[in-house]
């Protein structure tokens, strides 16, 4: 008689390799995602601001777009991975329609690339850093962006939640890629380096302006919030910005301050950029008085986080001509007795640059700094969850809709939790959100002729589907008993 084996040491059960034939998914939960983005009127908006078909069969706009942003959500990283999603017949029957192919897919992001701009890209011995101008279709791809951000906001609005204060956050990433394209950036890498303005109340990127990899920070920053701000919804009644040294720019600043600002619908935009630390500044820094220093906060170490108003007149003619100059707050490090930072110092300055003259230095100071917890935080999920990290193309506009897509893919994400979901669950990362919602098994079958969506899961996660159905709103009519692929849908 055999000897009974230790349970971790045997596996209970055989592999059938026979597949199931049922209308089957692993993933079933990434119809919910395909619901948000149906309610919220997108397909009708990619029509509206997309017409790249040549022939009316065939994929819509909507349905490789939808079919991109679902790729992005469950985790692919290239156009490749949607043969992943490819004979998935409960998420063919959801949908309508059989996902395209990779080809299908590529032809789709290659029109998005427009070869006549090429032409205005001046040599590099004559300009270096040259700011790529958005092509037609990634332009409208904006305009899809600024759609889904009102709709959004308009449902939290109908759950009580009036958006009136928008506060945007901007900052450039950089994506290293070793494609041929790819420019070398600041770092020593090769890649490309965005810029992306979130709206931090809603977490929602608002606008984006995909750029080379040399293109540094400070160039132009003000393009990309004008968009942002142009893109939010006329609700908003109060308007604030805030940025890090990179926004510290004098078409950006002259534009915030504008008296013009007052007279728009949002009002007057209050901002906070990180100040240039020139040696002129630096030195009036030093000089304030100890007496003068407030300790507003102190870090797990033990540094001390202290401001002080800086009376400091800078010298270019645009700040020190200005009728109200703005105002300088000193931030100071000091470590406690016995400790240095990495340059043998005990102390390190930074300072903040503001026309927010009412508020608290502390309390600007810590306003600031919450910018790391809003734009950054995309930046990271953009990159490492979805596919805004992988550069599909040697081409330009390729690239630059595919980061859009993934922007696209993160705001449906952090509307379904902000919207759908409860408790620590609202502020989940995307390998949890999968969890909670997509990586979900689920059959789709057939009851007295009404197709019905039925899931391999607990109560709890049962329930979050149904918040989904319930907060997102959409008609449910029946299509054929078959997926119909790219033949409508």
């Amino acid at each position: 008689m055999s000897r009974r084996l230790p349970l971790l040491h045997k596996t209970p059960f055989v592999l059938d390799p026979r597949p199931l034939a049922e209308a089957t998914s692993a993933h079933a939960g990434l119809l919910s995602v395909s619901r948000a983005y149906r309610s919220l009127g997108l397909p009708g908006m990619v029509e509206a601001n997309l017409a790249l078909r040549q022939r009316q069969r065939g994929f819509t706009e909507a349905q490789i777009i939808e079919s991109l942003v679902l790729l992005q959500v469950v985790g692919g990283e290239c156009p490749e991975d949607i043969g992943l999603l490819a004979n998935d017949a409960c998420l063919e029957r959801g949908l309508g329609y059989a996902p395209p192919k990779a080809t299908a897919a590529r032809e789709f992001l290659e029109k998005f690339h427009d070869p006549d701009l090429e032409k205005l890209r001046p040599a590099r011995s004559e300009q270096k850093s040259f700011i790529f101008p958005a092509s037609g279709p990634v332009a409208g791809l904006q305009e899809v962006q600024v759609g889904c951000v009102r709709r959004i906001a308009q449902l939290y609005q109908r759950q009580g939640q009036k958006q009136r204060i928008a506060t945007i956050d901007q900052d450039a990433t950089i994506i290293e890629s070793h494609k041929r394209a790819a420019l070398y950036h600041y770092e020593g890498g090769r890649g490309y380096q965005p810029m992306v303005a979130v709206w931090a109340e809603l977490d929602l990127a608002v606008a984006d302006e995909f750029r080379d990899g040399n293109v540094p920070a400070k160039q132009a920053p003000l393009t990309c919030a004008r968009m942002a701000f142009a893109a939010l919804p006329e609700t908003i009644s109060q308007r604030y910005f805030r940025g890090d040294s990179a926004c510290h720019e004098k078409e950006l600043l002259d534009w915030l301050r504008h008296p013009d600002r007052a007279k728009e619908p949002g009002g007057r935009i209050g901002f906070a950029v990180s100040a240039v630390m020139s040696p002129a500044l630096g030195e009036t820094i030093r000089k304030v008085k100890e007496s003068d220093w407030k300790t507003f906060d102190a870090e797990r170490d033990g540094t001390l986080r202290q401001w002080a108003e800086v009376d400091f007149v800078p010298g270019e003619d645009y700040e020190s001509k200005d009728s109200q100059p703005l105002r300088y707050v000193g931030l100071r490090l000091l470590k406690p007795q016995g400790l240095l930072f990495a340059d043998g110092s005990d102390r390190h300055f930074h300072a903040v640059l503001t026309n927010q003259r009412e508020m608290d230095g502390g309390r600007l100071l810590q306003w600031h700094r919450e910018k790391a917890g809003t734009v950054e935080h995309t930046h990271d999920e953009v990159k490492n969850e979805l596919g805004g990290g992988q550069m599909p193309s040697q081409r330009f506009g390729v690239n630059g809709a595919w980061f859009k897509l993934a922007l696209l893919a993160y705001n449906l994400v952090s509307a379904m939790k902000g919207l759908c979901l409860e408790g620590e669950e609202r502020a989940a990362r995307l390998k949890k959100f999968r969890l909670l919602l997509i990586h979900l098994a689920g059959r789709m079958n057939r009851n007295d002729c009404v197709m019905g969506l039925r899931l391999c899961a607990d109560g709890k996660a049962i329930k979050r589907m149904q918040r989904v159905w319930e907060v997102f709103v959409l008609p449910t009519q029946a299509t054929s008993s078959q997926a119909r692929g790219g033949r409508g849908g």
